[in-house]
């Protein structure tokens, strides 16, 4: 549970904050399932738009407790654009509680990069860091006498090395580049193709870290029917059978965000497993409150104003079972054969 002490309900604000942090406990509890000791594993992504920029006059207290009690219904949330400046990913945290903790990429430089990181951000009663973390890069080739690398990533994907119970797994969040707002943008593409052809081949290592890979982000998908996702797919990852295709900006109108599994421990269970969206504006910063907050602003540039606040985004997740030890144990009542 989030820390509430500070709200202060002196202030309109305080108040209001503590009454839709009621909703949002009520709507959470209804749309995710509940958080177990052991036995399953919530993963979330979420792109936090703007997350520690200035924008809109960035985020008050009042938003980073909506995040943060949305966030402590999960066990591990991805989140990508956070930016240079963490201020406002440590006010999280302080919310979040002394249990969680995060993982961040450095900035990713160039003009593409746009000053973002990635973030992993996770409660360490569930889980344990596995000590891998790491940024993506593409291989680099000899041309020339001159260690070269065909192509970069806009933002460099990040990898990161978890536990959960049985389950030890690695995860790639990726923020895969725009562009023109169209399918299939050759640099997008690009990227799909080379970051699953990377992690693949990390899986099939000999020395891999884990036999499970998890790729999830933000990948800019227009439809099911690109071929960035495509390439995904085509490399075997799969996606749960309940967020293929799901609509994950906050008009609702794209799937744009995706949970990708390479992941032979639980491969079985992702065509039933349980998975969604969580549409916050329907609880916050709602049509309805326009003139609460902004009485100066259009409809239009209200709605502009509270992705800055929450985000353009919603937060797309899984549930998994990783308690592994039934089928271990069924193993251990067989007589092994006589060794030759």
């Amino acid at each position: 549970m989030p820390d509430y002490k500070h709200i202060d309900n002196n202030t309109p604000e305080g108040r209001r904050t503590a009454k839709n942090l009621l909703t949002l406990k009520l709507e959470l509890d209804n749309a995710v399932p509940a958080r177990t000791v052991d036995s399953t594993l919530l993963l979330a992504t979420w792109n936090i738009r703007e997350f520690g920029g200035n924008k809109s006059d960035g985020r008050e207290a009042e938003p980073l407790y909506y995040i943060a009690e949305i966030m402590s219904h999960f066990d591990i949330i991805a989140v990508q654009e956070v930016r240079d400046n963490l201020d406002a990913l440590d006010e999280l945290m302080k919310i979040l509680g002394g249990w969680w903790k995060y993982l961040v990429s450095d900035v990713t430089q160039g003009t593409q990069g746009n000053n973002e990181r990635s973030a992993y951000i996770y409660d360490t009663r569930k889980l344990s860091f596995g000590g891998l973390a790491g940024e993506l890069v593409p291989e680099m080739k000899k041309k020339d006498g001159k260690l070269q690398a065909e192509f970069a990533f806009a933002r460099t994907p990040y990898v990161a090395g978890f536990k959960a119970g049985w389950f030890k797994f690695t995860l790639c969040t990726q923020h895969f580049y725009y562009g023109e707002a169209k399918s299939d943008d050759p640099q997008r593409l690009e990227e799909s193709k080379n970051v699953v052809r990377l992690l693949k081949k990390r899986m099939t290592a000999k020395d891999t870290w884990a036999n499970n890979s998890i790729l999830l982000g933000d990948f800019n998908i227009f439809s099911i029917k690109d071929k960035t996702f495509q390439a995904i797919e085509k490399e075997k990852f799969q996606i749960p059978a309940k967020i293929k295709g799901t609509y994950t900006n906050a008009i609702q109108d794209k799937p744009f965000d995706q949970i990708a599994f390479l992941a032979k421990d639980v491969e079985k269970q992702l065509g039933l497993a349980k998975a969604g969206t969580f549409p916050f504006f329907n609880f916050v910063y709602r049509d309805e409150d326009w003139k609460t907050y902004q009485p100066n602003m259009s409809f239009n540039e209200y709605k502009q104003w509270r992705t800055f606040k929450m985000s353009d985004h919603l937060p797309l997740w899984v549930e998994i079972f990783v308690d592994f030890g039934g089928p271990y144990l069924e193993k251990k009542t067989v007589t092994p054969p006589p060794a030759p």
